[in-house]
């Protein structure tokens, strides 16, 4: 199946691989996909996760695979399958799924983000829901799944203990992250190297609304109120993307740092923060970086708005 599908830059638009395990249809994001593979015999590790199945080597590149169905607690399947081989977060995983369905192309606005009472911060599994004709497809965590495997591929907090004891409190910062886990993590970790003024926002939208109003109401220059912004790329109801296209569209709001963290930021993922406009790109695990980008980007616009 064809993966290689573009989108326009910025469009708030999405493609969505529909696959299944069992009777429950899933959802992953076209873009953290590589190539779908055939069932391929795997060999296992002694003592691993009890999740991964093994590992195989196509093109002589060491792949670890995934059990979905071990993950969401359900029962093992028959047939043997298809490997879905993804990259993000600069790890190259393959996760074992019954059939693909396909591929269907909608907007960030149509993914519902499922609530605490199905989706509790430290357990769910899920960044959001979208029907399909008339079905439910759950889009699934990738990146949760695979942190929960293995803590050492989330982010590295230990990078944040150089920059502790600083003070930028008069650095203000708007943070787009859907993820309620991540989004703490973030600004804890933020806090710790002194940036403690933080807006946290739950998606595109609502950082673009914060913006917005920050900008419109008339009490000083808005880069007093707003010295960076940071946002994911994969949000319900309006993505990073779009945001940032948004951001730095406007007169006055593409005058602040927009910072891209993500586990999306790949090759052809950094192309399009580029054409966007985006002024720094790094991937989720790389949380000492985006303190560094972050000090480099605001140092340079203070000096150059002085």
């Amino acid at each position: 199946m064809d993966t290689n599908i573009l989108l326009e830059n910025g469009t708030n638009e999405v493609e969505i691989l529909e696959f299944v395990l069992g009777d429950n249809h899933y959802g992953i994001n076209v873009a953290k996909i590589r190539e779908i593979l055939t069932y391929q015999p795997v060999t296992p590790i002694p003592n691993g996760h009890y999740c991964v199945e093994g590992i195989f080597m196509p093109r002589d590149t060491m792949i670890t695979v995934i059990s979905l169905r071990e993950c969401l607690g359900l029962k093992p399947g028959e047939d043997q399958g298809l490997f879905i081989i993804t990259n993000f977060n600069k790890l190259d995983i393959a996760f074992h799924v019954d059939r693909v369905i396909g591929i269907h192309r909608i907007s960030w606005a149509d993914i519902i983000k499922p609530d605490s009472t199905i989706n509790a911060e430290n357990n769910g599994v899920s960044t959001g829901v979208v029907k399909f004709d008339d079905k439910l497809v759950v889009i699934l965590d990738f990146e949760k799944i695979v942190t929960d495997i293995s803590p050492d591929t989330g982010l590295k907090v230990t990078d944040i203990e150089n920059y502790e004891g600083r003070d930028r409190s008069m650095c203000p910062i708007v943070i787009a992250e859907d993820s309620p886990m991540l989004g703490r993590m973030i600004t804890d970790c933020l806090k710790k190297s002194g940036y403690t003024k933080l807006t946290l926002c739950e998606n595109g939208q609502i950082a673009w609304d914060t913006l917005c109003q920050l900008r419109d109401a008339g009490t000083g220059n808005l880069y007093s109120k707003v010295k960076c912004i940071i946002t994911d790329i994969e949000m319900p109801i309006m993505d990073g993307h779009r945001l940032t296209k948004l951001c730095k569209d406007d007169d006055v709001i593409k005058e602040i740092p927009l910072v891209i963290f993500s586990s999306l930021v790949n090759e052809e993922m950094r192309r399009k923060g580029e054409q966007l406009g985006a002024d720094a790109q790094l991937t989720k695990p790389e949380i000492g970086m985006l303190v560094d980008a972050i000090d480099r980007l605001i140092d340079e616009s203070c000096l150059s708005n002085n």
